[in-house]
């Protein structure tokens, strides 16, 4: 198959399937400044969705037992895992030794003024920063975003623009909703809050082993962008 070839066959999928929100939709045209974001949750759900690795259908992972409630739309950047890369800036920054990635997408909370009524959308978000999250000696970043030309929000360009209370407020959730009922001891720790180009490069990273970890992968999507 030549080359012409197989970039129409591609062309032709995409134009007949609904594209895998995770392998399937380019991370941007102008990452990291600006990111594709899917969304799995918003703060109206009463119970936990995720998008299943395989399939790409966004499933109910389990229902919220508590009304600890997500507080912004929360969901994965396309074309990123958290690997070794990954795992190697989450070390350096908090000073410890043999963290590793967590195999997934890269976490993404994005903040804005409108209501979203659900989740399995995509939308376009500015990262400003992020949570240096460790989740059971795995690192699980939770990059920081605003959605693009939000009216409240979107002037926004780094984590120290956003008030302490909304940061606070992201901080509690992350470090509340994974503990079992009855723990007294959450298995998640945010030992940082780091600025956008501590995000930037972690979504460089997560990028890079991406790349490693589903080699071919984007030459089928005919690449993803500037960014690169």
């Amino acid at each position: 198959m030549s080359d012409g070839d197989r970039d129409r066959f591609w062309q032709f999928m995409h134009l007949m399937f609904k594209a895998h929100p995770w392998h399937g939709v380019p991370i941007g045209d102008n990452w990291p400044e600006v990111i594709n974001s899917y969304i799995e949750i918003v703060p109206t759900d009463t119970v936990k969705y995720e998008m299943d690795k395989a399939s790409g259908i966004l499933k109910i992972d389990r229902p919220l037992r508590f009304s600890n409630i997500c507080p912004a739309p929360y969901g994965l950047v396309p074309q990123t895992y958290c690997g070794d890369r990954v795992a190697e800036l989450f070390n350096r920054r908090s000073g410890r030794s043999g963290i590793s990635g967590d195999g997934d997408p890269l976490d993404v909370c994005v903040l804005t003024e409108k209501a979203i009524s659900h989740g399995d959308i995509l939308l376009q978000a500015i990262p400003i920063g992020g949570l240096s999250m460790l989740d059971r000696n795995e690192a699980d970043d939770k990059i920081i975003a605003v959605m693009k030309d939000d009216v409240a929000y979107g002037g926004w360009r780094d984590i120290s623009d956003v008030p302490r209370p909304v940061v606070d407020r992201l901080e509690h959730y992350f470090l509340t909703y994974k503990r079992p009922p009855g723990a007294a001891k959450s298995t998640t720790e945010i030992t940082q809050v780091y600025d956008r180009n501590e995000a930037y490069s972690v979504i460089r990273a997560s990028y890079e082993d991406y790349k490693q970890r589903f080699p071919g992968t984007l030459g089928a999507l005919g690449g993803s962008g500037q960014g690169e």
